[in-house]
């Protein structure tokens, strides 16, 4: 029998009141629907005001949905049975200043109902998967934000959970420490466990992320693996750097195809072919050959996950 997917979300809504006598609606999610995979990393994203965080908090039991259905981990959204397996690290996350590293671990592991025993046990190995190993004893006062959110990390992991949520993870971390915290979460995700990311870091995101979902205005845009999205959106251009006489070159590919030809070297020159599709690309190489001029590389250039991501939006704003 197929495990249920670690999040399942079906039409689900979420609507607000305000204004006098709650007479403004406010539809924060409007009948979304996904699946996530156990196993894999999924990123969630969208501009301020997407419904984002309303979701998060939907999927935590914080606030409830007005309709449609979410479980996690086969349990209802909200429900203890379900929580209990889920680490999660909120945007902002606030450590109480007078903490140590190793007694905030402590804190949050008693809030997950482990025993002092049990943090002790498992406290040192998560301190060194996240760099602070040599920072236990130290008082969180004198940690930057990026540690405090490795901290925050440690205390997500605390209980060994098999879905960790995660709000801006690598907020206000520094390269290196985005780099560390991208290979625990890929070492996370090879023990098995799914890893749910909200993070307006897109590169972040097309680095470490299997699929990704856009949401804008609580309505759901888009769903799926990057490669797909950052495919589709707009023409795929193929660059070519070719060797050779360069009156060869532009009788070959005919005067106005080559005319975005620049040189990069001695008899050396690169050329954009925007929107051709195969055949054309295919027919090109045939003639540059037949005239002696040398193929040195081809490439196929993508929309990155930011440029796709902007063209989505844009497409559904009728811009």
């Amino acid at each position: 029998m197929l495990a249920s997917p670690a999040i399942e979300i079906d039409k689900l809504v979420k609507r607000y009141r305000d204004g006098l006598l709650g007479r403004r609606r406010i539809d924060a999610l409007r009948e979304v629907s996904f699946s996530i995979g156990r196993g894999e990393i999924f990123g969630l994203l969208g501009p301020n005001g997407a419904g984002k965080t309303t979701l998060i908090k939907v999927l935590l039991g914080i606030v409830g949905a007005t309709g449609g259905r979410a479980q996690l981990l086969g349990h209802r959204a909200g429900s203890r049975l379900g929580r209990k397996q889920v680490g999660y690290l909120p945007e902002n996350h606030r450590i109480p200043r007078h903490h140590t590293g190793d007694s905030a671990l402590g804190f949050f592991g008693s809030l997950s109902g482990l025993s002092s025993a049990e943090v002790r046990k498992r406290r040192p190995g998560l301190l060194a998967q996240v760099g602070l190993s040599e920072w236990g004893r130290t008082s969180v006062r004198k940690y930057s934000k990026g540690m405090l959110q490795r901290l925050g990390l440690a205390q997500a992991m605390l209980h060994d959970p098999e879905l960790l949520i995660l709000d801006e993870p690598t907020d206000g971390v520094d390269p290196v420490g985005r780099s560390e915290m991208r290979a625990i979460l890929q070492g996370l995700k090879a023990e098995g466990k799914t890893i749910f990311i909200n993070s307006h870091l897109l590169q972040e995101v097309e680095l470490v992320c299997d699929r990704v979902a856009i949401l804008d205005h609580g309505t759901l845009l888009f769903q799926g693996p990057i490669e797909e999205l950052t495919g589709s959106m707009g023409e795929v251009e193929v660059t070519v750097i070719v060797a050779g006489d360069e009156r060869a070159v532009r009788d070959a590919l005919g005067h106005e195809r080559a005319g975005g030809m620049r040189p990069v070297g001695p008899d050396q020159f690169e050329i954009g072919l925007p929107g051709w599709d195969q055949p054309e690309v295919d027919r090109a190489i045939d003639r540059l050959r037949a005239a002696n001029v040398s193929l040195l590389s081809m490439t196929r250039a993508r929309l990155t996950l930011e440029e796709a991501f902007l063209a989505v939006l844009q497409q559904a704003r009728g811009r």
